[in-house]
């Protein structure tokens, strides 16, 4: 996804939604809530990051250890995740991808092209390109 925004720029835009797997992740749902209160403090990506890079460490404590880490506020992020603030935001994107077909990570749509599971670059170039082109028509 990097390289497809370094190569589009402005010609794509990247949204990113939750959908925690919670049936087989018991970490996910405060997984997903800690992607939100970090990105109240303008560091989304660093805790994804962060998160993804050791999938093992994601209770509760080893999230605020995290968003230490990055260097976010710990006691707003504390706050914001021990209350659940985005707990109803997560439940509704999991909801919102349940009612597309959305049933496993990572899933992409491209223009409401159906993309389930890990892609190549090489795979999402060319439907971003047929995407762009058809749209620039």
């Amino acid at each position: 996804l990097d390289q497809v925004l370094e190569t589009y720029g402005d010609e794509v835009r990247l949204v990113v939604r939750q959908f925690p797997l919670n049936s087989i992740h018991a970490n996910a749902q405060k997984a997903a809530e800690a992607s939100l209160c970090a990105n109240a403090q303008g560091k989304f990506w660093e805790m994804h990051d962060r998160m993804f890079a050791d999938q093992r460490a994601l209770g509760v404590d080893d999230l605020k250890s995290a968003a230490r880490s990055i260097g976010l506020d710990g006691g707003q992020f504390d706050a914001c995740l021990d209350s659940g603030e985005y707990a109803d935001e997560v439940a509704a994107d999991l909801e919102a991808g349940r009612e597309i077909g959305v049933a496993a990570t990572p899933t992409l749509f491209i223009n409401g092209r159906f993309i389930s599971g890990a892609q190549s670059y090489e795979v999402l170039e060319r439907i971003v390109d047929m995407e762009v082109n058809r749209v620039s028509s």
